[in-house]
């Protein structure tokens, strides 16, 4: 087993140059792919998931040329993909399996689709069925419900328009793989959500991405219902600039907030399109300082004549920053009281059982954890944090860059550190630069 200790800091403060987005990236490179013409994709993240991708539409006939590092021209099928017949391996990035899983429905052609075991434990159901109401020819190579998956020609309607409903509650990748594969159809649609509709701010940054590839879609006032008109097609834009991601912004804004700070992330800011970057507004809540700019956010500590400037436990329903959230659960252990995040549901089906794995490895240390079906309740110990616990991080990105920040308390070992290359390969040479570690 590999590890990595990181030895106790007490200050935070500096400014990182945020990493692309890996939700925005492997959107637009989808969305390049299926587009009429040539896309100059700059600031592409770097990291397992969108490799992942770009093998894969490069499996499917895609022409992409890396231009440098993280620049790509990608030559978009015009609404299809030459191969006919391919076996893709994805990983575990849902940002990948699930959007393919619906284009490729549509594509009339013989595909099978595969991940690591994490990623045959995801449940992808509620996003076949609904696919299946299309007439999309969709089996399970394993357990029902779960991939792999084979994909064979759709048995397509005849009808003018698409009605098709899908569930809300699960993962709103199911929502995202259906709103980008449905232009395919040129049918006028409406999609109807069933259920609570989770992560909408995902959605609305799935929509934003489709209408820079000139593909409009409008929704109900209670996001509950979808409308693409018909005959509308993907047209590339020409360049595109992946914006900072804003989910990774939430380690080293909470570093700040929790060491003193200032802590500036470059990249992403009031601008942003990532529902995400309202994980400063809980930090707020908390009693850090926030200030903000069009493309940065700086985060400092309370601000207090006081000798204990501890942050203030909050209760807060984290429906809208599902991701950053599980940051806030490492800021509790910061802050006075017990802090409730409540709606985190969707942790479940995650790259682990983060709601399972996080209540475990926060007990590690010596913190009080009440673990829900949708929530955590954290009180910190009242002794200090347990030093020197060794975290295991479950092969989850989140789980390694969580836990690093307690090292702003105490000394602690993180289990199996690479994990972090999903989306953040260089992350705690990063963060080292922060705490001058």
């Amino acid at each position: 087993m590999k590890w990595l200790d990181l030895a106790s800091v007490k200050a935070a403060q500096g400014t990182i140059q945020l990493p692309g987005s890996k939700s925005i990236s492997n959107r637009i490179l989808l969305l390049a792919a299926l587009a009429q013409g040539t896309t100059y994709v700059r600031d592409l993240l770097a990291s397992d998931d969108t490799a992942r991708m770009l093998e894969a539409l490069r499996t499917l006939g895609i022409t992409i040329t890396q231009a440098d590092k993280n620049n790509y021209y990608i030559i978009g099928g015009a609404g299809n993909f030459p191969i006919k017949h391919a076996d893709l391996f994805l990983g575990n990035a849902g940002t990948a399996f699930r959007p393919l899983v619906a284009v490729l429905s549509l594509m009339q052609g013989h595909y099978q689709l595969s991940g690591v075991t994490r990623m045959h434990e995801r449940p992808i159901g509620d996003l076949v069925d609904a696919l299946r109401q299309l007439g999309a020819n969709i089996t399970y190579l394993g357990n029902n419900g779960f991939p792999p998956l084979e994909i064979r020609p759709a048995n397509t309607h005849n009808e003018a328009i698409n009605n098709i409903t899908v569930k809300g509650n699960a993962s709103s990748q199911f929502l995202t793989g259906l709103l980008m594969a449905l232009p395919l159809t040129n049918k006028k649609t409406t999609i109807t959500v069933s259920g609570a509709l989770i992560s909408q701010p995902y959605i609305a940054l799935t929509i934003a991405q489709m209408q820079r590839f000139g593909i409009q879609v409008s929704h109900d006032q209670n996001w509950q219902q979808f409308f693409i008109p018909e005959n509308q097609s993907y047209s590339s834009p020409g360049e595109m600039t992946i914006e900072g991601d804003a989910s990774s912004a939430s380690y080293f804004l909470a570093a700040g907030a929790i060491g003193g700070g200032p802590v500036r992330v470059q990249g992403v800011g009031r601008n942003s399109t990532q529902g995400d970057i309202h994980f400063a507004e809980a930090l707020k809540l908390m009693g850090a300082q926030i200030t903000m700019g069009d493309t940065w956010i700086e985060a400092s500590g309370i601000q207090s004549n006081q000798s204990d400037k501890r942050l203030r436990a909050i209760d807060l329903d984290c429906n809208h920053i599902p991701d950053a959230a599980m940051t806030l659960a490492i800021a509790a252990l910061f802050a006075d009281g017990t802090t409730t995040l409540k709606n985190i549901a969707s942790w479940r089906v995650k790259e682990t059982d983060r709601l399972a794995a996080m209540s475990k490895e926060l007990r590690k240390l010596g913190a009080k954890v009440e673990e829900g079906k949708d929530y955590l309740r954290i009180t910190p110990p009242e002794n200090g944090l347990t030093p020197n616990a060794a975290i295991d991080t479950y092969d989850d990105h989140r789980m390694a860059m969580c836990f690093s920040l307690v090292s702003l308390g105490t000394p602690i070992r993180i289990n199996e550190p690479d994990c972090v290359a999903k989306t953040f390969p260089d992350y705690f040479t990063q963060f080292s630069q922060i705490v001058g570690a």
